[in-house]
């Protein structure tokens, strides 16, 4: 793997399709808008969903937002969008219909949500996240908790058979099985997405399993950002970047 600050910008999406059909996945916090200090704290550029569901036409659909965050928290900032979406770090998966792909994941158990309240309420700076099919703690308040954090995350996720999810400064629990390559794999399995080039932008650790699910398919990843190591091909400093990459029109 390659360093993403050593990485080359991405060709012209124009380019790419031209030269055969691509189909985009796009994660959202860090990529599509900045990272803020709580998940309710972002600002939604004027006319993003908008301007997404036209850069879907564009691609006859083959776009899809591939994000962390739950489906319904994914509305609550973008509204009803006629777009595939995978929410939950992608095990949650519903095609531009609505139409759900797969399983619909099970959500943590009351107990689990709990000891996340719990220590939260105990722990300085350290804010609960609660989603729909996971639970979060965010540390960005509190940067120095980050060992005690991941400690009992990792502690409760062995108790109850979950699986842990590391960001930028939050610790995820989920399902096994819950990542964002899955998503990539099977939006790629039906139309009209099948046999398309697949690019995957991501800013995160978490992206990483979407990088690779695209690599394996014959496209490659974006990484967003001046991160460490990662299996992306290219790479785009920032959010803004991404939205002329895309060639999204947004309102200001």
């Amino acid at each position: 793997m390659t360093a993403a600050s050593d990485l080359p910008p991405p060709p012209p999406l124009a380019d790419l399709a031209e030269a055969r059909p691509v189909a985009l996945f796009l994660d959202f916090d860090g990529t599509l808008v900045a990272i803020a200090d709580g998940p309710d704290a972002i600002v939604v550029p004027d006319g993003l969903a908008r301007a997404l569901e036209a850069s879907s036409e564009r691609l006859a659909g083959r776009l899809a937002l591939i994000s962390g965050r739950a489906l319904d928290d994914l509305a609550k900032h973008l509204g009803p969008l006629a777009l595939a979406q995978a929410g939950s770090h992608g095990a949650h998966r519903v095609t531009a219909t609505g139409e759900v792909l797969g399983d619909r994941p099970r959500p943590l158990d009351p107990a689990v949500v709990a000891a996340l309240a719990e220590f939260a309420a105990a722990t300085d700076g350290v804010l609960k996240e609660t989603k729909e099919h996971g639970g979060a703690l965010h540390y960005r308040g509190n940067p120095a908790s980050e060992p005690q954090v991941i400690a009992f995350m990792e502690e409760t996720a062995r108790a109850n058979d979950l699986a842990v999810k590391r960001g930028k400064c939050v610790v995820e629990l989920v399902r096994p099985g819950a990542d964002k390559g899955g998503a990539v794999a099977a939006f790629l399995a039906i139309a009209p997405f099948q046999g398309a080039l697949p690019v995957f932008i991501g800013d995160d650790v978490t992206d990483e399993d979407g990088f690779k699910a695209a690599t394996k398919a014959g496209g490659f990843g974006i990484c967003v950002g001046d991160r460490g190591e990662t299996a992306a091909r290219y790479a785009l400093p920032d959010p803004a970047a991404v939205h002329d990459w895309l060639q999204l029109e947004l309102n200001g």
